[in-house]
Order: C-alpha cells, then sequence, then structure tokens
C-alpha cells in the first residue's frame, strides 16, 4: 500500500472513530439542536416585546426578563444568531436582527464592563456571520465606552460601580477581552489590545490560588495599583472556588491564547481545566454543584450553565491539546446537558433549554432555574462539537 492510499484510509479511520465515539456516548448534537431549535421557535411566538431579554424564571413560575442594560442582555439574541448559524435559514437572521437592534443604545454605555456579553454575543455574532458594516460601527463604539473603564494603574477593567469595594474586579470580567481583541483587528487600534492583555496579566498575577481556582471578586488600590482584598460575592466563601467563575476564567484565558499565541494563556488555562476535571466534588455526570466548596454539597443545587460554559470551552482547549481528556470531559457535560434530566421538554420551561442553573444563591436569586447565558453557551458547545465530528 503506497503512503497516500494509507493516509487516505488513515483518516477514514479517525473519522469513523470520533463518530463511533459520540454515538456510544449518546451525543448526537444534530438532534439536540433540532430540539432546541422547534424551543426557540416557540419562544419567537410567546416573546413578543423585543425590548424585554428573557433572562430566567421567577419563584412563581413566570417568565423573568429584563432591559437592554442588563448584562444578560445579549444572550437571547446571540442564540438567535447561532440558530442562523446553524441552520442558515434566513427567518433565523431575520429573528436574531428584530432583537439585536433594541440593544444599539448600549454602546455608549460605559456604566458596565458587561459590553462583551451585551454586545458581542449579539452584535458580533451577528457581524461575524453576515459581515453587515453598520454592526461593526456600533461594536466599535462599544468598545471604546468599555475600555473607558480601564485604570492603568490597577492594570484592569472595572466591574462594577457599587459594593463595597474601592475598585472590584470580578473573573467574570475576562469574558469582554474578546470583545476588545477584535476590535483591534477591526479598527487597527492596538490600545484595545494593549487593554486586554493587561488585564489578563493583572487577572493572573491576582486571581488565582496555587491550585488554580480562583477567586470572584478582587478589590485594588487606585492609587498605589495594590490588591485590597480577594474574595466572593456569588460564590459560597470568599476561599471557596465558584463553579460559574471557574468556567469564565477557563474560557477567557482561552480566548486570549488564541488573539495573542502567547503560550503562557494556554498553559494557564490548562492549569485551571485540571482544577475543574480532577475536582472530587464533581458528580459523576460532570455537572458541578454550584460552588466547588459548598457546605454539604451533596444537597446541593447543580449549576448546568457552570458545565456548559466549561464544556464549550474545553472544546478549544482540545484544538490545542494532544491530550483528548479534554473532549472527553466535554463530551460527558455534553452527553449530561443533552439528557431529560437537564434538557426541558419543548413548550415548557419558559422556552429556556437547560433546566437546573444557579445563578446568584448567596443573594436567594435564580436558584435552580433556566438561565439565558447557559443556553447561549450549552448552543454554542453543540455546534462546536457538531463541526468537530462532522468534518
Amino acid at each position: 500500500m503506497n503512503r497516500s492510499v494509507f493516509t487516505f484510509f488513515l483518516i477514514i479511520t479517525l473519522l469513523f472513530a470520533i463518530k463511533a465515539m459520540s454515538v456510544k456516548l449518546g451525543i448526537e448534537p444534530s438532534k439536540a439542536l433540532q430540539a432546541i431549535e422547534e424551543q426557540l421557535k416557540k419562544s419567537l411566538i410567546t416573546h413578543t416585546d423585543k425590548t424585554q431579554f428573557p433572562r430566567s424564571t421567577k419563584p412563581d413560575g413566570s417568565l423573568s426578563t429584563v432591559n437592554s442594560d442588563d448584562w444578560v442582555s445579549g444572550f437571547y439574541p446571540g442564540s438567535l444568531w447561532y440558530m442562523y448559524d446553524y441552520t442558515k435559514d434566513p427567518k433565523w437572521e431575520k429573528a436574531a436582527r428584530e432583537w439585536t437592534a433594541n440593544l444599539e443604545k448600549e454602546k455608549y454605555n460605559a456604566t458596565t464592563h458587561d459590553l462583551g456579553f451585551m454586545l458581542y454575543c449579539s452584535f458580533g455574532n451577528g457581524y461575524r456571520l453576515t459581515k453587515d458594516p453598520a454592526y461593526k460601527e456600533i461594536m466599535l463604539e462599544g468598545a471604546r465606552s468599555l475600555s473607558k473603564r480601564f485604570n492603568p494603574k490597577a492594570g484592569t477593567i472595572r466591574s462594577w460601580d457599587f459594593g463595597k469595594w474601592q475598585y472590584p474586579v470580578i473573573i467574570d470580567n475576562m469574558m469582554n477581552l474578546e470583545f476588545l481583541f477584535w476590535a483591534t483587528k477591526a479598527s487597527g487600534d492596538s490600545s484595545f489590545y494593549k487593554i486586554a492583555v493587561t488585564h489578563a496579566n493583572t487577572t493572573m498575577k491576582h486571581h488565582f490560588r496555587k491550585d488554580f481556582s480562583s477567586y470572584h471578586v478582587i478589590d485594588y488600590d487606585t492609587v498605589t495599583g495594590n490588591v485590597r482584598s480577594k474574595g466572593t460575592h456569588q460564590g459560597c466563601a470568599d476561599e471557596s472556588s465558584w463553579a460559574r467563575g471557574q468556567a469564565w476564567g477557563l474560557y477567557g484565558f482561552l480566548t486570549c491564547y488564541r488573539e495573542t499565541k502567547d503560550i503562557r494563556y494556554l498553559n494557564f488555562a490548562e492549569k485551571i481545566a485540571n482544577f475543574i476535571l480532577n475536582n472530587p466534588s464533581t458528580p459523576s455526570d460532570k455537572i458541578p454543584y454550584w460552588d466547588y466548596n459548598a457546605p454539604n454539597i451533596t444537597t446541593q443545587e447543580r449549576d448546568a450553565s457552570a458545565a456548559a460554559i466549561t464544556a464549550s470551552a474545553l472544546l478549544e482547549l482540545n484544538s490545542y491539546s494532544k491530550d483528548k481528556k479534554y473532549l472527553a470531559y466535554a463530551e460527558a457535560i455534553l452527553k449530561s446537558l443533552s439528557s431529560s434530566a437537564y434538557f426541558a421538554d419543548l413548550g415548557t420551561n419558559n422556552h429556556f433549554i437547560l433546566k437546573h442553573c444557579v445563578g446568584n444563591k448567596p443573594a436567594k436569586s435564580e436558584i435552580d432555574a433556566p438561565l439565558a447565558y447557559g443556553d447561549y453557551y450549552y448552543i454554542e458547545a453543540l455546534i462546536r462539537y457538531n463541526r468537530l465530528t462532522t468534518k
């Protein structure tokens, strides 16, 4: 057998092996995405006010929605864009455009660090798929607004303008950096890039413990740049590891590696991933409890949103690593999320996709509830996995 024939058969064998593995695990991303499409179709019928963005379910079971200035506002439009990405059906582009349009005014909002979630998940996906020049200008204005929250002395983008802190920075803020990296590529202005890498480097220095678990909130002194305190706002304790925060960090540093090719970010992301993969508190279905260190942990709620973010990030990490443990773990998460234990029946759950997420347990908010961002990252992970298995 000559070398070219051998190579051809080797490639075919590997492709069949990947597909066989996905069948063995019970993951059929195309079927899950088809079911999601049906659920989203129903949501378009019931969600008629396009200025009120689906966020969660209230304790009484009714739909919880938010205005455009809420950090969650971009996820439902982003999910619609992902459905267009997957189906290429113009009806999804139309729906995504209609919902995205009502976010435009947030491009001037310099009072929040969440513009990456609000604008990049919506307009960013829209621009990626349509190259609409108006979307580009909206996002560049938003990136300029976000940049106003950067403090050179602290070396970070400020997160909140409330609370007991002088200059609080939360691990979630890592998710904004992709927006800034894009802005440099789109505009040629390197200031966005410099802010992003400075924020990442400062976070890498101060936000993580020796075991690569993450603090939620770091408070900085704006005069000296020193750390004033390390703690949490949404985790169970200052020294605990809030599950969704761990996922934000993993995802954010992988984005930094993708955009800079700086190997430090990849190595750091792998260490965060290994903390997740090897955590003894994680149940066998790989859906973590809302905090890895919560007391009486087996009685605590799971957080499907943390799992969805983690799965999507691990699929990207798999593309950079020869170690297939990251792919296997992502597959295990997707298998669980795609089961009836977490995947809502059609027409239920206020037309959200996933059940059993936790928003902010210390504040008694959105506990064991659906979350718009859980759905967004679950859809993203399924699309990534579908493309991996259908190459």
